[in-house]
């Protein structure tokens, strides 16, 4: 039996609808297109230094963490934030980040607590992620889970829609949480600020086996492309004592034994000011960026990087 005109006309009219959603989604107003485009940038950004560099990555606790410049005068070699996005998940941002490693070059991963906490190494922008950048399953997403998250891919939120709609009339474009420009490494430009009241983080777990054995895995990976791998524990707002201290320390000794793990030995780089931070318990102004890079320049410079 041959499908009715009227069928048809409703599969073009999704098929347009669909188009149209992941048009939006990807490369016009949605979160998801401007993660695509930072990321895309700092890939090509990457791709400009011809000679052994320092990658920094991690989520947006890297991204929003590091003044690169600064970093790289400090050091006297090429420094690039390749910081992305937490809910990415570890095995998302690990292979995406991996691309760019060339022989004689050096990853400091900074993962976020979000990330090392995780059961999977998957977030709710795993799947999305890597539909957008081209690279579909990228990390290992679950085949079943890729296949929804094309569908899904399509349909834009209603809130997302009253958002850019919101954007048109009051900015004339379309704006988005990553939307800044960045500069030639790869950092932000703008600082972000928290609207509501602050508390200190709770940590209420040590790393995952997960993470663990993904990190391991990464600095395989790494070493593979003759680059590198050096760890550092992020800086967070957080209680300093207790059971998020204990995580912490017990964190810190696990991630040391498979490579070298950068931290405040006094404070295992837990802020009790929360005057240092952006809007999340990771982001820092653009003061505290600063610091945070001198920080970690005397430490790299201490193991003779």
């Amino acid at each position: 039996m041959k499908p009715s005109l009227k069928f048809l006309t409703w599969i073009a009219i999704a098929g347009v609808a669909w188009s149209a959603g992941a048009i939006y989604n990807v490369y016009l107003g949605g979160e998801l297109s401007w993660l695509r485009g930072m990321y895309q940038r700092k890939v090509a950004l990457a791709q400009e230094i011809d000679q052994p560099k320092l990658i920094v990555t991690g989520g947006s606790g890297a991204h929003y963490t590091i003044n690169a410049e600064l970093m790289e005068a400090e050091l006297g070699l090429p420094v690039i934030n390749l910081g992305i996005d937490g809910p990415v998940g570890l095995d998302v941002i690990l292979p995406s980040v991996l691309s760019q490693v060339k022989p004689g070059d050096t990853v400091l991963l900074i993962p976020e607590y979000l990330l090392l906490l995780d059961e999977d190494g998957l977030g709710d922008r795993s799947g999305p992620f890597g539909w957008a950048i081209g690279q579909p399953g990228l990390g290992g997403v679950p085949p079943k889970q890729v296949a929804q998250d094309l569908i899904v891919l399509g349909v834009p939120s209603l809130r997302a829609v009253i958002k850019s709609t919101g954007d048109l009339l009051t900015l004339g474009r379309f704006s988005g949480y990553y939307d800044d420009p960045l500069t030639e490494r790869g950092d932000p430009t703008q600082d972000k600020y928290r609207q509501g009241d602050w508390w200190q983080l709770e940590i209420n777990d040590p790393i995952s086996d997960h993470a663990l054995d993904r990190i391991e895995q990464f600095k395989q990976e790494v070493e593979a492309q003759g680059g590198t791998l050096l760890l550092a524990l992020p800086w967070v707002y957080a209680k300093p004592d207790g059971e998020t201290l204990d995580n912490v320390i017990e964190t810190a000794e696990q991630l040391s034994e498979i490579a070298p793990l950068l931290y405040d030995s006094d404070t295992f780089n837990i802020q009790s000011e929360s005057d240092l931070f952006a809007d999340t318990h990771y982001h820092l102004l653009e003061p505290a960026r600063n610091l945070r890079s001198e920080e970690l320049a005397a430490q790299l410079q201490d193991m003779q990087l």
